[in-house]
């Protein structure tokens, strides 16, 4: 039987949970062991105690303790709530969703262990199991808006857009007074349901919806947009084309808005006269708007255009036009008419520009960056042009940086790296300036330089430094870069650490949601809310993941290829004396970085010494026990560890060769020969002429050769499915 509790120890149990939800973890322990001190049997408050100390980063005794807790009070709802807690940090959500679902049985009516479960069911995507949650919910509080509205999205997420609908549509039949002009959740919840009905592909009806139901929301914008994309898709064209102008008029640099008017008007690339009459309007009646005089281009000399932005000195000219260089005529006429321009110039005996970065500079400034740039490169004239342009402005920053860009690309990185730092120096006060300087200077394997730069910009109070600063702020070109750059320098461990710190971070992404799935709801922010469901979906599409997990998964390649040299870059082969050296060094590197900690550690809580103890308590949590990579380096499964890495990549980018390859010499080593020949086959499919591609296809046949015979006969018959 349970221990039941007095008055004045339930109260203090009451203090407990009061504690732990306000993170005050040690009055919630002290109070904890006050009840468990005449009640030891307590199982509830064992439960809350084991919560408190997995906050406190002792995850193993918070599990034995809970566990103990469970053998004192079986049935306690509690008690399995709290169990299903452990699991669901530690990331076991199986295993929290069977104990949230036992907490129900024991608690039917518990709101609270209903909302987790629901929150955990829609975070693992069991939108089945989300849906019969949700109508729990609305059947147990009916009156909420807020129930209606996720179940609503519960059977949208499912697929089921036709009940999502009539769900909507049920209370919106309940409601007996009407919601004011100014409710935002209604406004919210009535476009949401029009985006349903669109999604059905009934155009008519949604159209219909937004004017009758949606004339009066509040995101009038959305409103408009939507209108004039159903007018189009019906083809309503008169109608379609004043609701875009009508958008025009409210925002004239959207170019989307342009494209879709000359689109309504029926106009094709040859009714050029009929195009320019309309940027002509536009450029009139809104003469700062760059939009539609830059359109235009697309289909017109920019003489007029360049004129105008070189007089100006605008700096993106250059980027505002380069997608026109896929028109071979262009991309030489470009160059001509700022050349031109540069004579004119000349030629005329006009006073100088004040600014330097106006009118010849900004001519010069185009030409170094059309020659540098890959569809028109000429590194010797672009180096020619800039040098000119620095003569002019030698303070110019935007010409030192692209004068670095110069020498990178012809293979300098030394003296790439060299110049840009030279262009930092110009505006020490400018973090993009510094941002490309740190990454110049990776590429050119200066990573202590790098951070040391990167330094100029992060926190002084940070614990750890400008490294711990960058990895709290995820800045994940920086991880990337300085993992390749160790990967480079022979550090494995250290570029090991990189590539799983960025993988963390996507799992951070991932983890974000939680938050979410309560709060947008409350808030009334369905279709953002939809939004972010569908782009976690494809989170690990991210190039930034992409590139990080290609290079850890090469890396672990090549440690299983050549394990020797992996241990030797770690110093595992050195004689004595070299092992001897390095143990000194990371010795006095391992003081440095107590000493520089603790330095922080001090100025933080002198800047906020209310703050210090919190923080102090919550420190095992947050400590890194391998923050050199060291354990990751001293794998004894590198393909085991590639996996983690290669499954993501090959699930959300399967159209990237790389991926495919990288597939393959992870699946051919491991003899998954099933696996290795699917992605062979999606390789080929993607292009067949690649050179590695032809390489693999050697590489399989001669395996097969050796070891098909030895296989079982289901494998046989799939790899020679596969390999047809």
């Amino acid at each position: 039987m349970p221990q039941i509790l007095s008055t004045k120890e339930a109260n203090l149990f009451r203090q407990v949970i009061r504690d732990y939800e306000e993170k005050r973890y040690r009055a919630g322990l002290k109070a904890a062991e006050q009840i468990l001190k005449r009640n030891p049997k307590h199982g509830d408050t064992m439960s809350m105690k084991a919560l408190i100390m997995n906050a406190q980063g002792k995850t193993e005794e918070a599990f034995n303790l809970a566990k103990e807790a469970l053998k004192v009070d079986f049935k306690s709802h509690i008690c399995w709530h709290v169990y299903g807690i452990l699991y669901r940090t530690n990331k076991n959500f199986e295993e929290a969703i069977k104990a949230y679902k036992f907490a129900l049985k024991l608690e039917p009516e518990s709101q609270q262990i209903q909302r987790d479960l629901a929150i955990l069911q829609v975070q693992t995507r069991d939108y089945e199991g989300y849906v019969q949650s949700r109508f729990a919910m609305l059947k147990a509080r009916p009156q909420l808006r807020q129930n209606w509205t996720a179940l609503a999205i519960a059977h949208h997420l499912e697929g089921n857009l036709q009940e999502a609908e009539r769900i909507l549509t049920t209370y919106e039949k309940s409601v007996s007074v009407a919601p004011s002009k100014t409710d935002f959740e209604n406004s919210e919840a009535l476009l949401y349901k029009n985006s349903i009905i669109s999604e059905q592909g009934e155009t008519e009806r949604a159209l219909e919806h937004l004017e009758q139901e949606c004339k009066k929301c509040l995101d009038r914008l959305a409103v408009m947009e939507l209108r004039a994309r159903y007018l189009a898709e019906l083809g309503r064209k008169e109608e379609a084309e004043t609701a875009y102008r009508a958008l025009i008029d409210r925002n004239p640099d959207h170019t989307d808005y342009y494209k879709r008017l000359v689109d309504v008007l029926g106009l094709t690339a040859e009714d050029e006269a009929a195009q320019k009459a309309i940027f002509d309007e536009y450029s009139a009646k809104y003469p700062r708007s760059d939009a539609a005089r830059r359109l235009p281009l697309d289909f017109l000399t920019a003489k007029a255009y360049l004129g105008l932005m070189f007089n100006k000195g605008v700096p993106s000219t250059f980027a505002n036009l380069k997608h026109l260089y896929s028109d071979s005529f262009k991309k030489d006429t470009l160059p001509s008419l700022a050349e031109e321009y540069l004579q004119e110039a000349e030629g005329s005996n006009a006073e100088a520009s004040s600014d330097s970065s106006k009118g010849v500079g900004a001519a010069l400034f185009f030409l170094a960056q059309h020659y540098n740039y890959h569809m028109s490169r000429d590194l010797t004239k672009a180096l020619e042009y800039v040098e000119k342009a620095i003569q002019l402005d030698p303070k110019s920053v935007d010409f030192q940086m692209t004068k670095a860009r110069i020498f990178k690309h012809q293979g300098d990185i030394a003296k790439a790296a060299e110049a840009m730092d030279q262009a930092r120096l110009l505006d020490t006060k400018d973090r993009y300036i510094n941002t490309k300087a740190a990454k110049y200077q990776l590429r050119n394997n200066e990573n202590e330089k790098a951070l040391n730069t990167l330094g100029l910009f992060t926190r002084a109070e940070t614990v750890g430094g400008p490294l711990a600063d960058l990895i709290d702020m995820q800045a994940m070109w920086f991880l990337t870069e300085d993992g390749e750059a160790w990967q480079r320098r022979g550090n494995v461990a250290l570029a090991l650490k990189r590539y799983h710190t960025v993988f963390n971070i996507f799992d951070i992404w991932q983890e974000d949601q939680f938050d979410f799935h309560s709060f947008s709801l409350r808030k009334g922010q369905i279709r953002a809310y939809v939004d972010m469901i569908r782009w976690e979906d494809k989170l690990r599409e991210h190039p930034f993941y992409f590139r990080a997990a290609l290079d850890a998964v090469k890396l672990y390649l090549s440690m299983y290829d050549k394990p020797e040299g992996v241990n030797g870059a770690n110093g595992n082969n050195a004689n004595g004396e070299d092992a001897a050296e390095k143990k000194k060094a990371a010795k006095k590197a391992k003081k440095e970085a107590q000493k520089a900690e603790k330095e922080a550690a001090e100025r933080a809580a002198k800047q906020n010494p209310n703050k210090a103890q919190k923080d102090k308590e919550e420190e095992v949590k947050k400590k890194d026990d391998d923050p050199n990579g060291v354990k990751l380096a001293e794998t004894k499964d590198p393909l085991g560890d590639a996996m983690k890495f290669l499954e993501p990549l090959l699930q959300f980018s399967p159209k990237n060769i790389e991926g495919q390859i990288a597939g393959f010499e992870v699946y051919i080593r491991r003899k998954k020969y099933v696996l290795a020949a699917k992605c062979l086959k999606a390789a080929q499919a993607l292009d067949e002429n690649h050179v590695k591609v032809q390489e693999l296809a050697a590489t399989m046949q001669k395996t097969m050769d050796g070891v098909l015979e030895s296989l079982a006969p289901k494998v046989q018959e799939a790899l020679k499915t596969e390999l047809a």
